[in-house]
C-alpha cells in the first residue's frame, strides 16, 4: 500500500465523523422518545387509545400533582434567579485569577455525590428546626441549594463575554450605573437568565429525590407519579402518558422563553 492510500484509508470525512453522534441519538433519544410515545397511546393490549389522556386529565389528585410540581419549578426557579444573578454579575467584574478561584467554589459541591449533599443539607435544617416542620419550605431550600449552579454559570458565562465598551459607552452618553445596568447589561443578559432558568425549571419540576428527602416522602412531585407506574405501579402506558404531557410542558416552557433561540454572545446590539 502506497504512502497516498495510507493517508486516505486513515482520512475521515465530516459525514463520517458525524455517525457516532448519530448512533448516540437513536439509540439513547429517539428510539427512547419513540417508547414513550407508543406507549402513551396505547393500552395494555397494544390497541391505539386517547384513553390514557383522558384517565390523566380527568384524576383530580394528579392534576394536584402537576400544579404542585409547577408551582415549586416556579419558585426554586424565581429564588435561584435572585440569588445567583448578583453572584453571577459580582463573579464577572472581579479580576481573572480571583475569579477562578470564586468559581471553583461555587462548581465544587457539583463534584459531590448528589445523595450525600441533599443528606448533609437535610441534616442542616433539622438543626435549625425546620426539617419535618415545614415541608414546603423544606424542599424549596434542597432545590435551590441542588440547583443554584446551574443558574450562576449560565448567566456568568453571558456576562462575561458581554463587550465592556458598551457600557463605557453608555457612561459617557451620561447613564449612571443603575442605568447601564439596567439598559446594557441586564438586556444583554437575557440568554444567561432564560437558561438559567431552563435548567432550574424543568429538572425541579421532577426530581422527586429531593422532595422525597426533605419531606419524609409527603409531598409527591411529578416525577413520583412517573417512577411508581414504571415501577411499582408495572404500568408503562401510564407512566409514559405523564412523561409525555410533562415532556410537552417543558417543551412549550423552553419555547415560549426563547430557549430555541440563537445564543447572545453579548455583542448584539444593546444601545
Amino acid at each position: 500500500m502506497t504512502a497516498e492510500k495510507r493517508k486516505s484509508f486513515f482520512t475521515f470525512s465530516r459525514k463520517q465523523l458525524c455517525i457516532p453522534y448519530a448512533l448516540f441519538l437513536v439509540l439513547f433519544v429517539i428510539f427512547p422518545l419513540a417508547l414513550i410515545v407508543y406507549y402513551a397511546f396505547t393500552a395494555k393490549d397494544g390497541s391505539f387509545t386517547f384513553a390514557n389522556f383522558v384517565w390523566f386529565f380527568s384524576t383530580p389528585a394528579y392534576i394536584k400533582v402537576l400544579f404542585r410540581s409547577i408551582l415549586i419549578g416556579l419558585l426554586t426557579t424565581v429564588i435561584c434567579l435572585i440569588i445567583g444573578y448578583p453572584v453571577a454579575y459580582v463573579l464577572s467584574l472581579i479580576k481573572s485569577h480571583r475569579r477562578t478561584i470564586l468559581l471553583l467554589l461555587f462548581i465544587m459541591p457539583m463534584w459531590i455525590n448528589f445523595v450525600l449533599r441533599a443528606m448533609a443539607m437535610k441534616e442542616l435544617l433539622n438543626l435549625v428546626g425546620i426539617f419535618g416542620e415545614y415541608d414546603y419550605l423544606s424542599v424549596i431550600i434542597g432545590m435551590v441549594y441542588d440547583y443554584l449552579p446551574f443558574t450562576i454559570l449560565p448567566i456568568y458565562s453571558v456576562l462575561i463575554k458581554i463587550d465592556k465598551s458598551y457600557g463605557e459607552a453608555a457612561a459617557d452618553l451620561g447613564a449612571g450605573k443603575f442605568k447601564v445596568f439596567t439598559s446594557v447589561t441586564l438586556p444583554l443578559s437575557v440568554a444567561g437568565i432564560v437558561s438559567g432558568a431552563t435548567m432550574v425549571f424543568l429538572p425541579s419540576m421532577t426530581c422527586y429525590v429531593i422532595s422525597d428527602t426533605f419531606s419524609n416522602r409527603n409531598i409527591t412531585i411529578i416525577g413520583k407519579m412517573i417512577e411508581q407506574w414504571f415501577g411499582s405501579g408495572s404500568n408503562w402506558n401510564y407512566g409514559s402518558t405523564i412523561a409525555l404531557i410533562l415532556l410537552v410542558i417543558m417543551f412549550l416552557g423552553t419555547l415560549f422563553t426563547g430557549g430555541f433561540s440563537k445564543e447572545d454572545t453579548g455583542r448584539g446590539s444593546a444601545l
